[in-house]
């Protein structure tokens, strides 16, 4: 959740708002360049990779002065004439030492509302403002724009002569090159696909600039890592580059950078995921292995290109979700007794059901956890392999070069296995293949996706499957979803609940009455949203007599589903209802998450 009072970046610096409207634009609109000269300066910032700022001013078009009272009004913030002691008397050198001054190119103005605002020249440069606040503990935020040649005599002192401004730039390069030196060998060691050489090293350096870049990406998954975000999102549009992070299963947009930075950010994952960064025109995936707190996380990287460039998403695997326990992952009671029962038999299929995201593979890795025995060998089939165990045989899926999931099937049972996991079945071939191992005596695991229980009978039919044995080999199905749960520190009583999303869950005044309904509040803990973490909505349709028949007669699913309920099973949302009125979530996110096609109130009056 975004602050009130700005725009938070990746530490503790806040960018300022930033106008629609380009810097050649407002210079054009002041009159203080002609359109001739804007069109040639916009042609060689694009070929010499600068600003256009900066050409406007080597070409004679304009002053410093001009540029910076353009970025002040493309960011909302004021301009400073630093030759002017009015001007002078805004700043406070006691707020920063000199020397930190110096090598970060600002002038401290004032502490505002719990900030640091202080004077640059280049507003955008989010990163050394960033670097700024992790050095003094403090967001810091640009309070005011004054031209470069100026900023740079100031922090070198009142008595520096007109040669100061260049040789200042370099000390100020040169100071925070060899700062950032470490962090990029350390971000560059932790990389996951050693097999890139050094001269994919050496070609991005070119294409990344400098080491700034490298501690804004490493920033970047630090503070996704720590924030509890399952993806990282980097999204380029027209005019700047999107960030947004997904916690706890909803987006949250996190920064805005600079269109400058987009494809140095863009190389740098590239390279560290070992992919070719020179390939921009088709799909690319890869791996990155990143040590966070003394822990090595695992990403997964998707790039994919779109009108504006290259959209990569990160998806972060942490080892230790998989090994939360099957309590953990939110079972009731009585559905967790189902489940070890079942998953403890000697043979048959086991399906998981539910949309991509919802957490199947987290609770099959649960349950081949809680198996993981001596006595048993388990083999899996992954697409991708996420999560490695000790103990249990992994294979990755290569389809490139014929490793398709029906011939690592084929060739498992070959392995002698107790049990087997097939990450998903996609088509009949393996549909056939995980049925004839479940009835020869193997018990198999597997997710498909469809919207519940029911519907994955129905769905191997559709794929070709005969019903006798779909009836004959299926032990159980389950669909699940995932619902955020509310913050534990801020969560309060709910005394005014909306009664249409009670009734969506077939909450009546009775349970009510007996129940606690709490609501969200939003604190630090919780990043202001009022939800920290998620837990699964269950249900467990175990087959029983009528539900094979039926299934061996192609019943639809409105009758499965009935079927099933007459049986025991407790639907996504009547399982959801037991956690809302026990105060674990709200109406809001299971009617969101758990309503299915032709679910009525009704099914869970009793749940």
């Amino acid at each position: 959740m975004r602050p009130a009072h700005g725009h938070e970046d990746f530490g503790d610096a806040i960018l300022a708002k930033k106008s629609d409207k380009t810097i050649e634009a407002i210079l054009l609109e002041s009159g203080v360049v002609n359109a001739q000269q804007v069109a040639s300066a916009v042609e060689e910032a694009k070929n010499s990779g600068k600003l256009v700022g900066e050409v406007l001013i080597e070409q004679g078009a304009c002053k410093e002065t001009d540029v910076a009272k353009g970025l002040a009004t493309q960011y909302g913030i004021e301009f400073l004439d630093l030759g002017k002691p009015e001007s002078l008397a805004r700043t406070d050198r006691t707020l920063l030492k000199p020397e930190v001054q110096q090598k970060y190119t600002v002038i401290p103005l004032r502490k505002e509302r719990g900030s640091l605002l202080v004077c640059v020249h280049d507003p955008s440069d989010i990163v050394t403002l960033d670097m700024l606040g992790m050095m003094t503990n403090m967001r810091v935020s640009a309070g005011a724009v004054a031209a470069r040649s100026q900023v740079m005599t100031f922090v070198q002192g009142a008595q520096a002569g007109p040669d100061l401004g260049k040789q200042g730039s370099k000390l100020f390069s040169d100071s925070l090159d060899k700062s950032t030196d470490q962090s990029r060998d350390r971000s560059a060691d932790r990389s996951a696909d050693r097999s890139s050489d050094r001269s994919a090293d050496r070609s991005v350096d070119a294409d990344t600039g400098d080491s700034k870049i490298v501690v804004l990406v490493e920033r970047m998954i630090y503070q996704a890592v720590t924030n509890r975000a399952s993806d990282i999102h980097i999204e380029p549009r027209k005019n700047d580059v999107l960030i947004r992070y997904r916690i706890d299963g909803v987006c949250i947009e996190r920064d805005i950078l600079p269109k400058k930075m987009q494809n140095q950010v863009l190389a740098r994952i590239k390279l560290m995921a070992g992919v070719n960064i020179s390939e921009r025109r088709i799909p690319q995936d890869g791996r990155i292995k990143q040590l966070v707190d003394d822990k090595y996380i695992d990403f997964r990287v998707s790039s994919c290109p779109a009108v504006h460039g290259e959209s990569v998403v990160l998806r972060i695997l942490r080892p230790d979700s998989a090994r939360i326990g099957l309590a953990g992952l939110g079972f009731e009671a009585d559905n967790l007794d189902n489940f070890n029962r079942i998953i403890r038999r000697p043979n048959g299929i086991f399906l998981v059901t539910g949309p991509t995201g919802s957490g199947k593979t987290t609770t099959l890795y649960s349950a081949l956890n809680d198996l993981n025995t001596p006595d048993r060998k388990i083999i899996t089939a992954e697409d991708p392999v996420e999560y490695a165990f000790k103990g249990i045989n992994q294979v990755q899926v290569r389809e490139h070069i014929g490793l398709t999931f029906s011939a690592i099937l084929k060739s498992m049972l070959r392995q002698a296995p107790n049990i087997i996991l097939v990450g998903e079945i996609r088509d009949r071939e393996v549909a056939d293949i995980a049925i004839q191992a479940a009835l020869t005596g193997h018990m198999v695991f597997s997710t498909l996706h469809t919207n519940d229980a029911p519907s994955a009978i129905t769905r191997l039919i559709d794929m070709g499957v005969k019903p006798f044995l779909v009836a004959s080999s299926i032990q159980a199905i389950m669909g699940q979803r995932l619902a955020r749960i509310l913050c534990p520190k801020c969560k309060a009583p709910d005394p005014n609940p909306d009664w249409k999303m009670l009734k969506l869950v077939g909450i009546n005044e009775e349970e009510l009455a007996n129940g606690t309904l709490m609501k969200p509040v939003g604190c630090a803990e919780c990043q202001g949203t009022g939800y920290r973490g998620r837990r699964a909505i269950f249900e467990l349709m175990a087959m029983n007599s009528e539900i094979r028949d039926l299934a061996f007669n192609r019943a639809s699913v409105s009758k499965i589903r009935a079927a099933a309920v007459r049986g025991g099973m407790r639907s996504l949302v009547g399982d959801g209802k037991i956690k809302i009125l026990r105060g674990v979530t709200t109406a809001t996110e299971i009617a969101n998450f758990a309503q299915v096609e032709g679910f009525s109130p009704n099914e869970v009056a009793g749940g």
